[in-house]
């Protein structure tokens, strides 16, 4: 798929089908996050890949669990503290992570939705996942073929965020 595609297609996908995520294309995706930069290539982030109880019982640490019990599977991604060496930047790359993810997904014609309201919840949510102490849940991603992706929501044009007009074309 053609990148200026996928960076303009993809949205926030919110109900699933049944049909579960083939592994191939869940290890092409995690593929696709561990190639975003990452400073000093520590490459901080760590997944988890959960399907069916388990999923549904994470699901209750946040108020939009109905997608993630809705999604065949979802990705949990974390900061790993053990190779973290400036948090704020990790949790950047660990963004990049995410939307190099997201976007190998929709490439392969899968529906996404980046959950962050769960880390309302983390320690909760983290406890039920019995896991390291090293390891801090940033996000949860839902993953699954896209049941109504509806049509693209509005987005604000370009000068909306502008500073300074530095693209004043006129000189």
């Amino acid at each position: 798929m053609e990148l200026e595609k996928a960076i303009n297609n993809r949205q926030s996908v919110r109900k699933y089908l049944k049909n579960d995520v083939a592994v191939n294309d869940i290890e092409e995706i995690l593929q696709a996050g561990i190639r975003a930069p990452s400073g000093l290539n520590n490459q901080p982030w760590k997944f988890l890949v959960l399907k069916e109880s388990r999923k549904d019982g994470l699901a209750r640490f946040t108020r939009y669990g109905e997608i993630i019990r809705q999604a065949p599977r979802v990705i949990c991604v974390f900061l790993d503290a053990s190779v973290s060496y400036d948090r704020e930047k990790d949790i950047m790359a660990i963004g990049a992570c995410i939307q190099n993810m997201l976007l190998k997904a929709f490439s392969l014609n899968y529906g996404t939705c980046w959950l962050g309201e769960i880390l309302n919840q983390r320690k909760q949510a983290h406890a039920y996942l019995k896991l390291s102490r090293e390891l801090e849940l940033l996000a949860v991603i839902a993953l699954g073929r896209s049941a109504d992706a509806g049509p693209l929501t509005f987005r604000k044009q370009l000068n909306d965020f502008l500073i300074d007009d530095y693209l004043d074309r006129s000189s």
